[in-house]
């Protein structure tokens, strides 16, 4: 059901896509971005709907089909974002109307993290953390986290007679203690209480009375709970156990996951028996047919032009290009085109003499064509310099592609001519060497391949070496095991209302949460997207301290299955001295993360390597060392490269901003939470600490007292309060809000002028000042527009009492 209803929706959007007739240029900026909104939102649940089919599909071919449009749509994707953030000058957008339209939910706003990008290299991964865990070994690493004592016996004895006698002491103590307040409250009990005789039938009405008052206490308490979880004003106690359900929904995903491994190594053992079967039995005469057609194409362009074309090559398809259906008269003309171009070239070369009588002409052929386009087509320019257009994509035809694959539209081909074309190429060369006398021009390009091998070979042999010295040398690390989901969250109720009363408001951090999975995991998860989307090398994390940035870091990672190189300038402190070493290091890294992809490479505290002025306390480390290399280094990485450079920073307004943007071209401001956030955030917590959410933890006062606190204060108060001890007391002493008070108190909040800086900060940012003048630009046309209008209305009066004037 899922697939045939991602199969419709992408089609209709497809249509969407390619209306029959060219869609006439938008002026209105709401309009278009309106139009943008839907197709991004609509492309996200067709992502969510093909990411779920290609994780439950176990057949091979139908999931290579499968993955072929999900790279697609995920391109897609990534280039409407794109396009909104250059129509709104914003990274960050909000969709409540356009969500209102389609009938959805925040919670499909969420960007889908495929499953494969880890799991279809799980065996890379395992081999790769056994290699790093062996280097760390072999450099000590281990031990000096782990440090262990030894003792002698006698020495371990004694500690644990001592640590026994103790425990012994403390039971005998409370249970002495325990035994002197009873004896103590039945004394008092005996002084103070007289002894008093009751009827019988008066002592069973004061019991009944008093159990009757317990007992409707307790059903009342019980009917108020489930009346407050009903309409969602507390959190149901859930219980710990997975349920039945989710037990089964378990198992039946290993059997997948199983199933799928088992169909793809047949279908790999079937490509190869195949393959080899038919060059076995058919292979022969396929060749000879082949060879014959071959042969009949050349013999009908050497009649048709009186020569024997050349044999393409590999890049160009081989023989593939040959049996394009093309007639002699085709390739004829091919040919004089070719020549042509051949005959210009030699002109050129020959009449650079003449270039200034040229400049001449030129120049009046120019004033000419402005002359007529002063006349007759100043229209259209400014109608296009006016309008928007969908600029054209390049994950579209993968998309349709993937879509007439689909539907069994495009017929499987066997384009294995390799052997054929070796042959042919030969005896057409020595056809030429025999009619024509041409000699072939093919030495060259050997004596390239062979070099390329020679490098490949000892880039191979040198690997292993580079990684065990950037580990040794604390370098590359391990990231910590961090989902995306884990960087808890809520949706921005108020963007969309905010935006239309002209306040830019912060971002919610859901919407850090989408934007790391869109300009981070997805282009870093897939090759084909990475290589055509919108290039993007560096990406930078500002906020102030506690809100996440290095667990982002982390989790880009874990989602990925990258490498985590760490070039923090307190890392590089009196590592590689030199500006020679430098560059050393940084060749090394740039080629262990290319070989080794996808990689991150993370430089903390990025504001002190583009210091306006390096301070006292730090100038012996030397904070500014990657400055120039830096941007050197990045302007080496291609769009097949999958190496991000993040950097992150809690102070971007103590760097240099012109060089500082120049590296960082992607920024993404990562706010303190706010009341939705902060709610969750506790209740989460809370919850994974091991708490009980009971109605005298008041989570809505907590989340309103701690206005300010990043969500790392709140993980220290969590950790202060639910230790072992006060967990065990929760079934006599419940839990109160009360109690997180103290430990917060005891940090300092993200005062207003901190939170007033970062955005002052980010309005001075490329994309800040392109923002500002873009609203100043929307002022200023409505300003212009009232004045119109109070012209337009006086010269409406002046004219009425004229003819008032004249009506007299």
């Amino acid at each position: 059901w899922r697939d045939s209803s991602a199969h419709g929706a992408l089609e209709d959007l497809l249509v969407d896509e390619h209306p029959p007739t060219a869609p006439r240029p938008l002026k209105d900026r709401l309009q278009v971005f309106q139009g943008l909104a839907t197709f991004y939102l609509k492309y996200l649940q067709i992502f969510r709907s093909l990411e779920a089919v290609y994780d439950q599909i176990v057949h091979p071919q139908k999931r290579r089909m499968v993955r072929h449009v999900l790279d697609g749509v995920m391109g897609r994707i990534l280039e409407l974002k794109n396009e909104m953030v250059e129509l709104e000058f914003s990274e960050f957008h909000y969709f409540d109307d356009v969500l209102q339209d389609l009938k959805l939910t925040p919670e499909d706003l969420e960007v889908p993290i495929p499953q494969y990008f880890v799991r279809e290299r799980m065996r890379v991964l395992r081999d790769r953390e056994k290699m790093l865990a062996h280097v760390m070994a072999k450099g000590g690493h281990i031990e000096q986290e782990v440090s262990v004592q030894t003792m002698c016996l006698e020495e371990a004895v004694r500690v644990l007679q001592v640590c026994e006698r103790a425990r012994q002491g403390r039971l005998r103590h409370r249970f002495m203690k325990e035994i002197r307040q009873a004896e103590e409250e039945g004394s008092q009990a005996k002084s103070q209480t007289p002894i008093s005789t009751l009827d019988p039938d008066q002592a069973a009405t004061r019991i009944q009375k008093v159990w009757r008052g317990y007992s409707q206490r307790k059903r009342t308490r019980r009917e108020r709970l489930e009346e407050m979880v009903f309409l969602g004003m507390v959190e149901p106690c859930l219980p710990c156990l997975p349920s039945v359900a989710q037990l089964k929904a378990q198992q039946v995903e290993t059997t997948r996951r199983l199933v799928q491994e088992e169909n793809e190594a047949e279908y790999q053992r079937a490509l190869v028996s195949i393959k080899e079967s038919v060059r076995t039995v058919d292979g022969p005469d396929l060749r000879e047919t082949l060879q014959e057609q071959i042969r009949q194409w050349f013999i009908e362009c050497r009649d048709a032009t009186g020569k024997f074309p050349d044999f393409p090559n590999a890049e160009d398809g081989g023989s593939t290009a040959i049996f394009a259906q093309k007639t002699p008269d085709q390739v004829a003309a091919e040919l004089a085109a070719k020549e042509e171009e051949k005959e210009k070239k030699r002109k050129d070369n020959t009449n650079k003499d003449k270039k200034g009588g040229k400049d001449r002409k030129d120049q009046k052929k120019d004033k000419k064509g402005k002359s007529k386009q002063k006349k007759g087509g100043k229209e259209d320019g400014e109608e296009e310099e006016k309008g928007w257009k969908m600029p054209p994509s390049n994950f579209l035809p993968t998309v349709v592609e993937g879509n007439k694959m689909y539907k069994g539209e495009l017929e499987s081909r066997y384009d294995d001519h390799s052997n054929v074309d070796e042959l042919m190429r030969q005896e057409v060369k020595n056809l030429k060497l025999a009619v024509d006398r041409e000699k072939g021009k093919k030495k060259k390009k050997g004596k390239k391949g062979g070099k390329k091998v020679k490098s490949r070979s000892a880039l191979n042999s040198t690997l292993e070496s580079l990684y065990e010295e950037l580990v040794l040398e604390g370098f590359l690390i391990r990231p910590l095991n961090i989902k995306l989901s884990e960087y808890i969250g809520e949706f921005s109720y108020l963007g969309t209302t905010l935006r239309q009363a002209d306040i830019e408001p912060m971002p919610s951090l859901s919407d850090v949460r989408q934007l790391i999975a869109l300009y981070g995991i997805l282009p870093l998860g897939s090759q084909s997207v990475h290589q055509k989307a919108p290039l993007m090398k560096t990406l930078l994390l500002a906020g102030p301290g506690g809100v996440g940035k290095r667990m982002l870091v982390h989790a880009l990672c874990t989602e990925t299955g990258a490498n985590l190189f760490n070039l923090s300038p307190r890392n590089l402190s009196g590592k590689y001295p030199g500006r020679s070493c430098l560059q050393y290091l940084l060749h090394m890294v740039f080629k262990v993360a290319r070989q080794l992809q996808p990689s991150v490479i993370w430089i903390g505290d990025a504001e002190k390597t583009f210091y306006k002025k390096v301070p006292k306390l730090e100038k012996e480390m030397e904070p500014k060392r990657l400055k120039k290399d830096l941007v050197k280094v990045l302007k080496s990485v291609k769009p097949e490269d999958r190496v991000l450079v993040v950097g992150t920073s809690r102070r971007p307004f103590d760097a240099d901003l012109k060089p500082f943007c120049k590296v960082y071209r992607k920024i993404i401001l990562i706010p303190r939470p706010d009341y939705a956030s902060r709610l969750v955030l506790w209740r989460e917590l809370l919850c994974g600490g091991g708490a009980r959410l009971t109605p005298s933890l008041d989570l809505s006062s907590l989340a309103k007292v701690t206005d300010g606190y990043t969500q790392g204060h709140i993980l220290q108060a969590v950790r202060q309060v639910l230790i072992p001890r006060r967990l065990a007391q929760q079934n006599t002493r419940p839990l109160t809000a009360e109690e997180f008070i103290p430990p917060l108190a005891r940090q300092d909040p993200v005062y207003k002028e901190e939170e007033e800086a970062f955005k002052m900060w980010y309005g001075k940012t490329p994309l800040g000042k392109k923002r500002a003048r873009a609203a100043k630009a929307i002022e200023e046309e409505g300003e212009s527009g009232k004045d119109k209008d109070k012209r337009g209305s006086g010269k409406k009066t002046g004219k009425e009492e004229k003819n008032k004037k004249k009506n007299k």
